[in-house]
């Protein structure tokens, strides 16, 4: 996974406020909450809110797809 600066998906163009994403999994931590979400396209994204509010972290690249699962 690679930090990120941007406001929007470097691999589809969706918003990182926008929608959809799926939360996978939300922890607390001392300073608000952490979240690994999914982007709409697949890539793997980790989101933290906090007092500066929500932004990704981290993400990764879209999730590989392979002929024999279709």
């Amino acid at each position: 996974m690679t930090s990120t600066q941007a406001a929007a998906c470097p691999h589809c163009g969706r918003p990182d406020r926008g929608e959809p994403f799926h939360v996978l999994s939300r922890h607390s931590t001392a300073t608000g909450h952490t979240q690994w979400t999914r982007c709409g396209c697949g890539s793997l994204q980790v989101r933290v809110t906090d007092g500066c509010g929500t932004r990704v972290v981290s993400r990764s690249g879209p999730a590989a797809t392979s002929a024999g699962s279709r």
